[in-house]
């Protein structure tokens, strides 16, 4: 539908190959039941397509060849199958996503430590789940998302410590809304050595999903998302290998805003991935019935089609904006390092607009159905539902808006 001659310049043959083989894998395996996730509280259908999503190698893809991965690392090629998974269901794409996210620092920073303790764990045939825990409860000595995940606080409101005792980080505190906690395998904590320190304090550490003194509350009921599982997760006096921390003083910090970075160009695919979707269902649905004096389909009348218009304006833009973005990631030699402010930026617009597109398509897709687009047998609702927690994480819209802001001039905290 969207085959034209600006993505593919942008995309490599194979990367279109990869979408569309995913493309059939999400219209054979989750559109059949996409109604069913929401009421699916055992997460028996979600690990049914997990394992189908790892079976076609992308729970594995970016580990190095050695251990049995792919080494697929360019945000471009990540990018579009996201896309077509939250076409699907946005909740599965940021399940899977979030078991690549955690493992992205470590082949940027060639920890081996970290990569041959979990290497073999996730390119093996069981599905394997990873997390990557920023957010804590806010309060006097804490900070939420926004401020944690904000480059110009510098680790400041990180409340988790890490101390560290002979060969072995300790970890003391607590995080909040993590994808996969509670499930996962392997968890990539943002902790601080010392809050004084600034940057150069922050320590991203990898604990084992089977540590001592790891413990987690209930699952969270949300308005969507059914398929992202999050709960709070506790730490207390959480042991792992001095290797275990990914790089040490300063460098933690510039690969933490990298995958901040890389985070925000993933959101932007799965937002037009599930506008995509219901962009699809409203034009059918509008196609089909036929209203006013002559009787005409819906989407003939006039102001119908300029709002599927607008809608499709959306869309399209939103698409370039990310992969635009994404090969910006891929090619840091002409665009700036991974974890500079101008790459934060550009991925920042990409994750904002996308994110605000794919509620205003949503909204309108409702409007046209009326009723029909409010009820749980019909798709729309549920994407409706989904994407808006999509503007909301990572530091919220707002944050990304100054994120933005602070590749054109030195914007205040």
């Amino acid at each position: 539908m969207y085959q034209h001659k600006v993505l593919e310049a942008i995309c490599k043959d194979e990367d279109l190959l990869l979408r569309d083989m995913v493309r059939d894998f999400v219209n054979d395996q989750i559109m059949p039941v996409r109604q069913q996730i929401d009421g699916d509280e055992d997460h028996v259908i979600v690990r049914q397509i997990l394992q189908g999503l790892a079976n076609l190698g992308f729970t594995k893809a970016i580990f190095p060849e050695k251990y049995g991965g792919s080494d697929m690392h360019s945000a471009v090629t990540l990018g579009l199958p996201l896309e077509e998974i939250a076409r699907g269901d946005s909740g599965i794409a940021v399940a899977l996503a979030c078991c690549l996210w955690p493992f992205m620092p470590a082949i940027w920073a060639k920890n081996e430590a970290v990569l041959d303790y979990f290497g073999p764990i996730f390119c093996g045939d069981e599905l394997k789940i990873g997390c990557f825990n920023m957010t804590e409860p806010g309060g006097s000595s804490g900070g939420g998302g926004c401020d944690i995940e904000n480059p110009g606080m510098q680790g400041r409101r990180i409340s988790t410590r890490a101390v560290l005792d002979g060969d072995q980080w300790v970890l003391n505190g607590q995080k909040i809304w993590a994808t996969n906690s509670g499930i996962a395998d392997a968890y990539l904590m943002v902790c601080t050595t010392d809050p004084g320190l600034g940057d150069d304090g922050i320590a991203l550490i990898y604990v084992p999903g089977d540590a001592e003194g790891l413990s987690f509350g209930k699952f969270e009921k949300k308005a969507g998302m059914a398929a992202d599982r999050n709960t709070t997760t506790y730490l207390e006096d959480v042991r792992v290998p001095k290797g275990f921390r990914l790089a040490g003083p300063g460098e933690d910090a510039r690969y933490f805003h990298a995958n901040l970075t890389i985070g925000r160009l993933a959101s932007a695919a799965m937002s037009v991935g599930n506008a995509q979707g219901a962009f699809e269902s409203v034009l059918d649905f509008t196609g089909g019935r036929a209203v006013g004096k002559v009787a005409k389909p819906i989407r003939d009348h006039s102001i119908c089609a300029g709002m599927l218009a607008d809608m499709a304006i959306g869309i399209e833009t939103a698409r370039m904006a990310y992969l635009s973005g994404a090969y910006r990631f891929d090619h840091p030699q002409e665009y700036g390092a991974i974890h500079s402010p101008e790459q934060l930026s550009m991925a920042s617009i990409a994750k904002v607009y996308a994110a605000d597109v794919a509620v205003m398509v949503t909204n309108r897709a409702m409007e046209l159905m009326g009723s029909y687009g409010y009820v749980r047998d019909c798709d729309v609702e549920k994407y409706w539902r989904d994407c808006k927690i999509i503007q909301l994480w990572e530091g919220g819209a707002q944050l990304g808006r100054f994120d933005v802001c602070r590749a054109y001039y030195d914007l205040p905290l």
